[in-house]
């Protein structure tokens, strides 16, 4: 063999040994991710009472695309503004003769929630008698409006991008009736969101193989319990998480009960129990006690009153009280379980969630939510 021949052959055994022994990765361009974005959902959306004029009753919608996985992070931030505040828009929007409050003011607080991907309604014709109900909302954020008060709320959908990428329905729920007398609140009250999501490409946090809405409800004093739904963990999951949402609501007489601290079953301190297949979570306490942080107590523009800076049209010892897991004008944060806790969270196949609560009163009800997350190694 020549001796430019012999170095070349060196040479090639040399650089298909080095081949051989490097990873996969070596040698590979660095992955390339788009810029973050910014998708602007709803912008300062009037969303009115059920019996109000306004065009959207209770309900905002929104289209949104958060395009392909993966993301490093996708936040969703939604602000409300009250018409009832601050107090110097009255001289505007003065109340009507009669009344004692701005007409489109709503006063109190109401549930408050964030959800995704709703199931249209179904069309009555081509709809077998027995065909599957379709599968309940994400409700990502679980709230409470102020007493007439600003709202600002941040919404970490990370993991819910990168097991769902590309377009989504989003909603902004709040379930209110107007005073047509205008005397406890406004008569054509409404509220006004904003919602956007803060996208960054780049590479996921966590293997997230699927986000699965298992169930969105409200179980009222004549529920069967406990309440039951199911899911299905994909193959290949190793862990898992599952969120759940709650708090109590709605009136119904509660005298007598030791376990309520005023005459609704939103100051009722309940006991639930969530099993999956059977075996308990660790205990958890749906009730807050925290509520009285969410007032900072100012003068009125006269000085002769004092309100809760952030529940301005809310009488402070309601603002203050402790309530069945929730506050005015606040998020209640989910609780959260992994395969930590229980076992089955992190296994394929089909699983089931059960809910009890240890007791509701007449006209009372408690909603729930859960969503779970299945991960990779």
């Amino acid at each position: 063999m020549h001796r430019s021949a012999a170095l070349l052959a060196v040479s090639l055994l040399a650089a298909a040994c080095s081949s051989s022994s490097a990873s996969p990765a070596e040698g590979a361009a660095a992955p390339t991710y788009a810029e973050p974005f910014t998708i602007s959902a709803l912008e300062s959306e009037r969303l009115g009472s059920y019996n109000s004029n306004f065009e959207h009753k209770g309900q905002l919608f929104a289209d949104v695309d958060w395009k392909a996985a993966p993301v490093a992070s996708v936040l969703l931030t939604v602000d409300l503004e009250s018409p009832c505040y601050p107090f110097t828009k009255w001289k505007a929007d003065a109340p009507p003769s009669g009344q004692n409050w701005p007409a489109d003011c709503d006063a109190f607080d109401r549930n408050f929630s964030v959800y995704l991907d709703d199931a249209p309604p179904p069309s009555d014709a081509g709809v077998a008698a027995d065909a599957a109900p379709p599968p309940p909302a994400y409700e990502v954020a679980h709230a409470i409006t102020p007493f007439g008060g600003p709202e600002h709320l941040e919404i970490d959908l990370t993991d819910l991008a990168n097991a769902l990428p590309g377009k989504h329905r989003l909603r902004v729920d709040i379930s209110s009736w107007s005073d047509g007398a205008g005397q406890s609140t406004g008569s054509n009250g409404s509220w006004i969101a904003s919602a956007k999501l803060d996208v960054t490409p780049g590479p996921a946090p966590r293997k997230v193989l699927a986000a699965i809405p298992v169930l969105a409800a409200s179980l009222g004093s004549d529920a069967q319990l406990p309440f039951s739904a199911s899911f299905v963990a994909p193959e290949g999951t190793t862990h898992g998480r599952l969120e759940y949402r709650t708090s109590g609501h709605g009136g119904g007489s509660t005298a007598g009960d030791s376990d309520c601290i005023g005459p609704a079953e939103e100051f009722c301190h309940r006991t639930q129990t969530v099993e999956v297949d059977g075996t308990a979570v660790p205990a958890f306490d749906p009730w807050r006690e925290d509520c009285a942080d969410l007032c900072t107590e100012t003068p009125t523009p006269s000085g002769t009153q004092t309100y809760c800076l952030e529940n301005p049209c809310g009488a402070i010892q309601s603002v203050q009280a402790p309530r069945a897991n929730w506050c005015p004008g606040s998020m209640t944060a989910p609780f959260a379980w992994t395969d930590a806790d229980v076992a089955a969270l992190g296994a394929p196949g089909a699983h089931t969630v059960s809910i009890g609560v240890s007791k509701i009163a007449g006209g009372g009800s408690w909603l729930v939510s859960a969503i779970y997350y299945a991960y990779g190694d």
